[in-house]
């Protein structure tokens, strides 16, 4: 084991930080040789296989092309749920986490109606349907392979979620329906990928990252009308955002009518997620 620890460390050393290298190195051997973290500790001398090391191998040669662990390993971990991800998909983050963890706490021991505009992998609706279990949710993507990616975590995680292939900007108008329409749309502008990573320039789907620099809040505003006639009386709207557009996100639910709006930072201290309630 010792001596495919040095051939990642090695690899990957000009790339990766060092503490990314020791998640990139457990992942991989918690995925080739299906043993837990106390495990690989104790273990931790023994000799692996050719046929391990090769395909750690492989593995560190995708690293190299800077592809994404989790879509070499096929999934990524979220809220302490495993999803499949492929390139349809974005691969779910810890500021995503945030957003689902306030929804949680703020309707624990309820029974909301939820709508995800913009699902992916589904890792928002099935993760809260998994810590509220008396909730119901709807999910809608312009991407039927993403819609595909987002069933089988589902099913996977034996959550009942209604996938819906439906464009934001073609939306049907389902008046009062949700208690909770949760959104992480597209926020990057396009000026701002030159800050991207490669590994996310060259392989994350950029119709789920990226918006036009003379409109970052399309989206925001498109989901803020929908939701004005969508959300049931006192209903929430939750959004991650651009950290650069905190204000002016706030301004636009504001002038929609939206009231008891909350910013909040992530882990981070970053503007990242907000809170909006419909008005009476």
């Amino acid at each position: 084991m010792q001596a495919a620890k040095k051939i990642i460390s090695d690899q990957l050393s000009a790339i990766y930080p060092k503490e990314e290298i020791a998640g990139i190195t457990k992942l991989i051997f918690e995925k080739i040789l299906k043993l837990s973290g106390i495990q690989l500790h104790l273990q931790k001398d023994e000799v692996i296989s050719a046929a391990n090391l090769a395909e750690i191998k492989d593995i560190v040669n995708q690293l190299v092309q800077f592809k994404p662990i989790q879509y070499i390993l096929g999934e990524s971990h979220f809220y302490g749920l495993t999803f499949t991800v492929d390139k349809s998909v974005l691969i779910p983050r810890s500021e995503t986490e945030e957003l689902v963890d306030w929804i949680i706490n703020d309707y624990k021991h309820l029974a909301p109606k939820i709508l995800d505009i913009g699902t992916g992998s589904g890792c928002i609706p099935i993760t809260i349907l998994t810590h509220l279990p008396e909730a119901s949710a709807e999910a809608w993507d312009i991407s039927e392979q993403a819609l595909v990616v987002a069933n089988e975590n589902a099913i996977n995680n034996m959550a009942k979620v209604n996938f819906r292939h439906i464009d934001l900007f073609n939306a049907p108008s389902e008046p009062g329906k949700y208690d909770v329409i949760v959104s992480n749309p597209p926020y990057v502008t396009d000026a701002e990928k030159g800050l991207m990573h490669q590994n996310v320039l060259d392989y994350e789907p950029h119709n789920a990252l990226f918006v036009p620099d003379q409109d970052p809040l399309l989206f925001y505003a498109k989901i803020a009308e929908l939701a004005l006639i969508d959300l049931k009386p006192n209903g929430h709207l939750y959004f991650e955002i651009n950290e650069q557009f905190g204000s002016q996100t706030l301004e636009l639910l504001s002038s929609k009518g939206y009231v008891n709006l909350v910013l909040k930072k992530d882990l981070n201290g970053k503007d990242r997620i907000i809170k909006a309630q419909q008005p009476l």
